[in-house]
């Protein structure tokens, strides 16, 4: 029970500090936003809030300002299962990419990291 209370006492001090702490987001024109919003169209990620790594994606999604859809992992059961059965694992982060058609899920907050860097950052 106390390692419970410490661990959700420490997962709200992260996501405090995220909060406070947060970058700015990347500013663009309102055409090459609207096609940042399209191609992130065809992503999600499967995150725990207070999950260090997933805290670390987000402040990437942030930065780079792409609106993505975000699936609780740990608190709602069918993302959960999702995540399984078609990821093969339950691992957070994960990042759900669905392009023309076909489905990639791509772990690990350093890769998810550079995946968006590369594909969102202002050229």
């Amino acid at each position: 029970m106390l390692i419970k209370a410490l661990r959700i006492g420490l997962g709200q001090i992260i996501i405090f500090l995220d909060f406070i702490t947060r970058p700015r987001k990347l500013k663009r024109s309102p055409q090459e936003q609207a096609q940042v919003e399209s191609a992130a169209a065809g992503l999600a990620l499967y995150q725990f809030r207070a999950c260090p790594f997933c805290v670390k994606t987000r402040r990437t999604l942030h930065r780079l300002n792409v609106p993505m859809t975000l699936r609780d992992a740990k608190n709602d059961d069918a993302h959960r299962q999702e995540l399984l059965e078609q990821g093969g694992k339950v691992q957070v982060p994960c990042l759900r990419i669905e392009d023309q058609g076909q489905v990639r899920w791509l772990y690990e907050s350093k890769a998810i990291g550079a995946y968006l860097n590369e594909r969102f950052a202002a050229q």
